[in-house]
């Protein structure tokens, strides 16, 4: 017996072990059975539990008595007898056998369907009658009411046999070329048949109509789902009167309400290999899907997985012992394999010694455990030295190599390397450093501001921890999550420069008032207490000293930040003079090289070019410009206040290394001109009305005169 545990669920494989063979006589077995422990370990359930060749298909009759299998070579049946735990009988056939059915509760009444088109019927004797299908079949159904077997293959109709009037009915007419499957509902007898292009078609028995299609093959496909082909439909299974499973030809399994067109669940097997059978565990709510490669068990609600069952060699068919854990595959193998699940329910009846083994299995679990000796292969031998050893006492042979005594492996391994134990200390040591690397916690840091990311992290992390000494719910959220920010951890415009004068000036405060948080939430998680008024005792400092010393500390950082710019300005432009100066005596060398002029007077100076340097960002005008700022810097203050006012323009620097502009507005030249214009055309409007005016005054006067004389 074997055990293997699948998400903690006990599996107990009951036949696994040695066989014995057929033509074994009686007597040889017994002894062999006293000699071979493996044999005497193994628990053969039912006696000759298996096939010639292999097993195609297993059922357990209704009453729970019978089981009975096909298989081949040469084609024949075989019916077990659960309360003897032996054969009942054994019938050989003509043909393979396709599918078969029991249609009573025993075994006496036989269907089978054969590949060669043949419908046999059996009774309790033997064969009863043989009849033919027009075309090759590959499943068939029947029909409890009206004693109608309906039959299905390579053909597009539905044939019809009564078996109550002894011929064949007028056959359903499909859309479909071929026809895989077929199954009746238990409760209401719809009749559902699972075509080769991927669509269920229904039908009513009573009225022989179609009540509807249901198109399986594009709801089939799940996101990590390979289409190569369009898939057929492989399994049918009804389960009460609504549910109805259905198995694919890709791997899948849908399970369908019949007022629905959409499946409730897609269980992929994700083997891409056709799903052969489908059963329901109506105790539990589960489903047993299986292909030829692995037996999976999940809950039909969730689809989560409760455990697999994967056989070393191919299945056929599965079958499940009504109200029992107890599980029957037919393999491609002599031997049919028998799977008890305790978590699926108890042991059947007939067999009940089972739950008794297992539960005291599960008390004194048997551990092998091969502390004393060591496994070495050819290989290890004769790099040992030990290789002519092989068949003595102290070698026992084991599959593909050796087992020695650990005392002796050790004495060899030292005379052979006497460095092994550096080498075995050295790879510990390596190993242990590996964990530790691994224990680490990886931080992602963008490409751009690395370092402000860092120290976000951290104090995020600070927070994280005064929260919850503080017990705190919330914590103010990160800039790092926050999409708004989002570029400037990863458009490089937004790099922070370090060495800018306005990083450094900024710097000082920044990191105070980092420092004053830190320290209040540490006064926080000491005190345990936040209130809005504190009463301070006498020989405390208040926070109001506390506050001014800070703003002192970090006004000296800031002093000292522009100190250092200043010095550093100084250095670059005595450095700029000094390239200007060896540039000009460069330039005077190659003059006097390439042409001798006659020398100057000592007294009069020689006329130099010098060379200026523009910064970044500024505008050259004139040096009669660098002039005037000259003698602006050396005037007094009273002196540039004026000349301030009269350009309208103030500078002043702040406490906080940041530069305070005040200006006025002042009119540009077009306004200017607009405005003289303007004032000129005014005065001309003036003089011409004052020269109007004057005429109508003289005017006036002379009309007088006239009338007075």
């Amino acid at each position: 017996m074997q055990i293997s545990s699948i998400n903690d669920v006990k599996i107990y494989n009951l036949s696994h072990g040695k066989s014995l063979p057929e033509w074994l006589s009686d007597r040889r077995k017994r002894q062999l059975q006293k000699k071979d422990v493996d044999l005497q370990r193994r628990i053969e359930l039912i006696q000759d539990f298996e096939m010639p060749t292999l097993c195609t298909s297993i059922k357990v009759s209704r009453d729970g008595q019978f089981i009975l299998a096909t298989g081949t070579y040469k084609p024949r049946i075989r019916c077990y007898d659960t309360y003897q735990l032996s054969l009942k009988f054994e019938r050989c056939l003509d043909s393979d056998v396709v599918a078969f059915d029991m249609l009573s509760d025993d075994y006496s009444k036989l269907v089978f369907l054969h590949c060669d088109r043949y419908v046999e019927f059996h009774s309790q004797h033997g064969q009863y009658y043989k009849t033919r299908i027009p075309k090759f079949g590959r499943d068939f159904s029947y029909h409890h009411p009206s004693c109608d077997l309906y039959f299905v293959g390579m053909s597009s109709e539905v044939y019809r046999l009564n078996l109550e009037q002894g011929r064949f009915l007028n056959s359903l007419q499909t859309d479909a070329v071929e026809i895989n499957v077929c199954d009746f509902n238990s409760v209401h007898h719809l009749f559902a048949a699972g075509t080769s292009d991927g669509k269920v078609e229904c039908w009513d028995p009573r009225v022989r109509n179609r009540v509807g299609i249901l198109d399986c093959a594009l709801s089939s496909f799940t996101d990590r789902t390979e289409v190569q082909s369009l898939p057929s439909i492989s399994a049918l299974k009804f389960n009460g009167s609504l549910t109805m499973g259905i198995g694919t030809s890709t791997g899948q399994v849908m399970l369908y309400d019949l007022r629905s067109s959409c499946p409730l669940l897609v269980k992929d097997h994700l083997y891409n290999l056709p799903i052969t059978s489908l059963n329901f565990q109506n105790h539990m709510d589960l489903v047993l899907s299986s292909d030829s490669k692995i037996i999976k068990i999940w809950n039909k609600d969730t689809g989560n997985i409760l455990s697999s069952i994967q056989s070393q060699t191919s299945i056929n068919d599965v079958c499940i012992y009504p109200d029992s854990g107890m599980i029957f595959t037919a393999n491609e193998d002599t031997r049919m394999n028998t799977f008890y699940i305790p978590a699926l329910g108890p042991a059947p009846r007939w067999c009940s010694f089972l739950d008794n083994l297992t539960e005291e299995l599960e008390e004194s679990p048997e551990i092998t455990v091969y502390d004393d000796y060591k496994f070495v292969t050819r290989k290890d031998l004769e790099n040992l030295g030990l290789s002519h050893l092989v068949g003595s006492t102290l070698l026992r042979a084991y599959m593909h190599g050796f087992f020695m005594d650990i005392r002796l492996y050790h004495k060899v391994k030292t005379m052979a390397n006497p460095f092994a134990y550096e080498e075995y200390r050295k790879d510990k040591i390596h190993q242990k450093i590996e964990d530790s690397r691994a224990r680490r916690v990886h931080v992602n840091l963008p490409k751009v501001n690395k370092e402000l990311a860092l120290k976000l992290m951290e104090e995020r992390n600070e927070d994280a921890e005064m929260a919850s000494q503080t017990k705190k719910e919330k914590t103010m959220p990160s800039i790092l999550g926050d999409d708004r920010f989002k570029r400037m951890f990863e458009n490089p415009d937004y790099q922070v420069d370090e060495q800018s004068e306005e990083f450094r000036l900024l710097n000082p405060i920044v990191s105070k008032a980092g420092q004053k948080r830190k320290k209040k939430l540490r006064q926080l998680v000491a005190t345990k207490q936040v209130a809005k008024d504190i009463e301070e005792p006498e020989g405390q400092v208040s926070s109001e000293e506390e506050s001014s010393d800070d703003d002192k500390s970090w006004l000296e950082e800031v002093r000292k930040q522009r100190r250092l710019l200043r010095q550093e300005d100084k250095h670059c432009r005595r450095q700029e003079r000094k390239e200007i100066e060896g540039n000009a005596g460069l330039l005077e060398k190659m003059q006097n090289r390439g042409k001798k002029t006659p020398k100057a007077p000592e007294s009069k100076k020689s006329s130099q070019p010098q060379f200026y340097q523009i910064k970044c960002g500024e505008e050259f005008r004139s040096f009669n410009e660098m002039a005037h700022k000259q003698k602006i810097q050396k005037a007094s203050l009273e002196d540039r206040l004026k000349l301030e006012e009269q350009d309208g323009l103030s500078v002043a620097d702040t406490a906080v290394g940041s530069k305070q502009i005040t200006f006025t507005l002042k009119k540009s030249d077009k306004q200017m001109k607009q405005q003289q214009a303007e004032h000129e055309h005014n005065k001309e409007r003036k003089k011409l009305r004052r020269s109007a005016g004057q005429l109508k005054s003289v005017r006036g006067k002379g009309w007088g005169e006239r009338g007075h004389c």
